[in-house]
């Protein structure tokens, strides 16, 4: 067993690298025993050397010069736990090229240019790992790369982001407005001051576009998932959609169709008696179905310090070992040929929730019938809150009507929308949303 240390720089002492840092300077012994030898935090890289900072590291490792860790060439890896795409990606290329191994949790970084990034890595001989990249703490990336390896990966639900499940959460177990259940989780800090990326859906896109790269050979950036968020939902769906046995998730999903992908990110009603409907708070969880396996099922925290210090610290132990180099040259990452294409949007087929705001008059069910039927969309369930009778006013009730489809193409639904949306019977904005099988 190699007693030789593995030299290690942390390039970003944020909250994730503060945590990387502390498991490495705290368990030492912890580390020689699971790694086989000594890791050793050479480098920490920060912007600002006078930001307090809630660690103590020994005179000479902290610096805000990149180069003191690209020349030396006693460092053998290098985490990059800057965020975001520049200069995250010069940071890692140069680390690289520089003859360092990397660990990375920057999951913008990698499914906007993954490629670039892996073909280099392995030109210059070295390795790019990633586990702490998509839902932190849950080892995600293993389980798709090696404990699934004997499968084809067939279909992935998955919440991906632990901000909008929190809010979720919030909604239904304690009827907080969308805006209040916010506030909430910027307060516990699951949020950031600028959650656009959490509510939008696009920080679950760019997770969901790795695993499709892993789960799937096929690349994928996020302009071609169809991709909503949770930030136009109401306490109302919320409610409307527990009275019919569903709770709204951010589910990110793909699914192979015949030799086509479907991928999507966006609010969907999911039935009780499903595990990811039992997913309350800040925590991700991810279902895989698989060929051979069948369904296969992780759920952890998602984010935070220490849940993604604990996947970064994992792949630098599969460093220090050994085992990370010899699977990445293992791996067809970001391949040429992929095995799927992307299904066009308007091709994908769900079951889907429509909640619309019409006026308490004779006809109007009709005329919403008529739309959804010449689309061929058929109904599964509708339902009309009974309004109260009045007496001799002039002014016409505007009433919700909640109706569940049967399976359809989104571009039929989207056809039929648009017809809706003309009816002068009908008041803006209508809410659509999909429906789990």
């Amino acid at each position: 067993m190699s007693r030789d240390p593995l030299n290690l720089a942390i390039v970003g002492l944020g909250n994730v690298g503060t945590g990387v840092a502390k498991i490495l300077t705290q368990q030492p012994e912890r580390m020689i025993q699971r790694a086989g030898r000594p890791i050793h935090v050479a480098k920490a890289v920060v912007r600002t050397l006078s930001k307090p900072r809630d660690i103590a590291l020994p005179a000479g490792v902290l610096t805000d010069d990149l180069q003191s860790v690209i020349r030396d060439p006693n460092i053998h890896v290098a985490c990059e736990l800057v965020g975001g795409i520049h200069p995250a990606k010069e940071i890692v290329l140069d680390l690289l090229a520089a003859g360092k191994d990397v660990v990375t949790a920057n999951k913008a970084l990698l499914c906007q240019h993954g490629e670039e990034i892996f073909n280099f890595a392995r030109k210059q001989g070295r390795t790019v790992c990633f586990e702490a990249a998509v839902a932190g703490g849950i080892p995600i990336i293993a389980a798709v790369g090696q404990s699934m390896a004997a499968n084809q990966i067939l279909a992935i639900q998955a919440i991906l982001n632990g901000t909008s499940n929190f809010i979720l959460s919030e909604m239904l177990l304690k009827h907080q407005t969308y805006a209040a259940a916010l506030q909430q989780a910027q307060a516990l800090g699951y949020a950031e001051a600028d959650p656009a990326l959490d509510v939008n859906g696009t920080d679950a896109a760019q997770k969901l576009g790795i695993l499709a790269q892993l789960s799937f050979g096929t690349k994928v950036n996020t302009s071609q998932i169809h991709v909503s968020g949770i930030d136009t939902l109401q306490q109302t769906d919320i409610q409307y959609a527990a009275g019919l046995g569903y709770t709204i998730k951010l589910l990110a999903s793909a699914r192979v169709n015949g030799d086509k992908l479907e991928l999507s990110v966006r609010p969907t009603l999911i039935h009780n008696d499903k595990p990811l409907a039992q997913i309350h708070g800040p925590f991700n969880a991810i279902l895989l179905d698989g060929d051979v396996v069948g369904n296969v099922w992780y759920s952890g925290r998602g984010a935070g310090q220490l849940p993604t210090a604990s996947a970064v610290t994992a792949d630098i132990i599969d460093m220090a070992i050994g085992r990370a180099q010899l699977t990445f040259r293992q791996l067809d990452l970001w391949c040429d040929t992929p095995r799927f294409t992307l299904a066009p949007e308007a091709e994908t087929r769900s079951r889907y929730y429509l909640r619309l705001s019409v006026e308490d008059r004779p006809h109007v069910m009709a005329d919403v019938t008529d739309r959804l039927g010449r689309h061929g969309i058929s109904l599964a369930t509708v339902i009309q809150p009974e309004a109260p009778e009045t007496e001799g006013g002039t002014q016409t009730q505007v009433v919700p009507l909640i109706i569940m489809t049967h399976r359809t193409s989104r571009g039929s639904l989207l056809a039929a929308e648009a017809e809706l949306s003309q009816l002068a019977s009908v008041r803006q904005p209508l809410m659509v949303l999909a429906v789990a099988d």
